[in-house]
């Protein structure tokens, strides 16, 4: 069985902000074009069965740039729905609740269909695309099965798929524009890379 690759999309004005973002589609910024075209060296020699995107704009263009073929959308990989915390900072947050924290608190309700998500909503999503990416890994010759997407969600889905909560996606930084791995050791999931910048 291949590995589960894991791609976090290239810079955005927004991730250089620290501000929120999951329903806000922006594109790349010239950095972030940048980062994802740096990644088409780490994945040119893979064997590549399967490559699921998110819906966003961010995720979209940094596969292509990356170069991967074949894209297909995946809903369930959009990233956490900050609802009312969308385009907000943690620092603002921090203002009015000091002692907030993502992923023990989740967020408040933002603007009609963004009523915000839970960690175990996003870790229930999360299951979702990993079912899916489980079925590719069966239905394929042993190659692996690629997911670009966001930082939160794919934190969410490392945690899931290494059988931890959803809320310990907390351990699991990830920056911009980089490459994470997810294989097998003696029967179990495990870590095989992680963050890996071009």
């Amino acid at each position: 069985m291949g590995e589960l690759v894991l791609i976090r999309h290239g810079e955005t004005e927004w991730t250089l902000s620290g501000q929120h973002t999951s329903y806000t589609d922006l594109p790349l910024t010239p950095n972030g074009e940048e980062q994802a075209r740096s990644l088409a060296p780490l994945l040119a020699s893979r064997h590549i069965a399967c490559v699921l995107t998110s819906p966003m704009e961010r995720a979209r263009q940094t596969a292509k740039l990356a170069g991967l073929e074949h894209t297909r959308i995946e809903p369930a990989l959009r990233e956490w729905d900050y609802g009312g915390y969308e385009g907000v900072t943690t620092r603002d947050i921090h203002r009015t609740r000091p002692d907030w924290d993502l992923w023990t608190d989740g967020v408040t309700p933002g603007p009609e269909g963004h009523p915000g998500e839970s960690p175990d909503e996003v870790g229930a999503r999360a299951d979702k695309v990993l079912a899916r990416a489980d079925a590719a890994f069966a239905n394929s010759d042993g190659g692996d099965v690629v997911l670009v997407a966001h930082a939160h969600l794919l934190r969410v889905l490392t945690a899931r798929r290494l059988g931890l909560p959803a809320a310990d996606g907390a351990l699991f930084q990830l920056a911009t524009g980089t490459v994470s791995r997810l294989g097998m050791e003696h029967g179990r999931h495990v870590l095989t890379a992680w963050n890996r910048l071009p």
